[in-house]
């Protein structure tokens, strides 16, 4: 089930309307060619894969039930393709970004994630690195052998932290946006995971947000009109726009918006107690 409302306007609609995509038994030619295209959609990062770069022998070795989609996703992951794409033009803690993203569909919830997979990428090599997600627990629960890996960042469900809601549309600019094609090669989430902080959700493009994911030049003032709001609570505020409640006995009728202004400490509680209430969160922005 998609978390916001706003899916349209933010450009995840394609993923909320979509089931995961799984080669089940006795598929035919034609399912291992469609799974064929969503993996190297979601590995490569939507990125333009040219006749002559298809990895056809892997191709042939999964249509003929001798490579899992599993193991073709390793594999995927580990050629010069990827590496050339991903991993030789960026900084290393971009790579690991980029490797959450296209492998376990989601953002790193933390500093510790980040700093593991650079441990094990320095000591073991890269290969060992892209093992370490897809043998993992979470890789298993999730997608198996046999389904393809999708953008999980977008939806509620068990396991997944709030961080990687927000943080998941610092990586991602739109549906037909490659990662190959944003903006410079280095970190999108070092600031926030280093500050333990979570950013603002943004629509990928469109009017004066267009691409708000960027940081603020050097000396801007700040311009928030909201102080501290208790002892101990930070600076950082968010309004919560919520696009109704459907609580049981409840006429199903549309109704006006209501917004809710939070520091940080609150924000999950409050997007907990919206759920309860059967509310649609329609946007989460900084409140300005």
């Amino acid at each position: 089930m998609a978390i916001t409302t706003a899916a349209s306007r933010l450009g995840t609609a394609a993923f909320s309307e979509t089931y995961p995509l799984e080669l089940r038994p006795n598929w035919t030619p034609e399912d291992a060619k469609t799974v064929v295209q969503a993996i190297y959609r979601q590995v490569l990062g939507n990125d333009y894969l040219m006749q002559s770069e298809r990895l056809t022998a892997l191709e042939s070795l999964l249509a003929n039930g001798q490579l899992t989609v599993r193991d073709f996703v390793r594999a995927l992951a580990k050629t010069d393709l990827y590496k050339t794409k991903f991993l030789y033009p960026n900084f290393q803690t971009r790579v690991i970004e980029l490797n959450f993203k296209h492998l376990l569909g989601r953002a790193p919830y933390d500093e510790a994630e980040v700093i593991e997979h650079l441990d094990r990428y320095q000591n073991a090599g890269f290969d060992a690195d892209i093992d370490s997600y897809i043998d993992s627990d979470e890789y298993e629960a999730n997608f198996g052998d046999t389904i393809v890996p999708y953008y999980r960042g977008f939806s509620t469900q068990t396991s997944q932290k709030l961080a990687g809601f927000t943080r998941m549309f610092r990586l991602y600019r739109g549906y037909a946006n490659s990662d190959r094609s944003q903006l410079g090669s280095g970190s999108r989430l070092a600031g926030e995971l280093a500050k333990n902080t979570v950013s603002a959700v943004i629509a990928p493009s469109g009017g004066s947000e267009g691409f708000a994911y960027l940081p603020a030049k050097q000396g801007t003032t700040p311009n928030r009109t909201f102080g501290r709001s208790s002892i101990g609570s930070t600076d950082r505020l968010y309004r919560i726009e919520v696009a109704g409640t459907s609580l049981p006995g409840y006429p199903k009728i549309r109704r006006s918006n209501k917004e809710f202004i939070v520091p940080y400490e609150q924000l999950s509680n409050t997007l907990q107690q919206i759920n309860k209430l059967g509310g649609k969160v329609a946007s989460v922005t900084l409140a300005q």
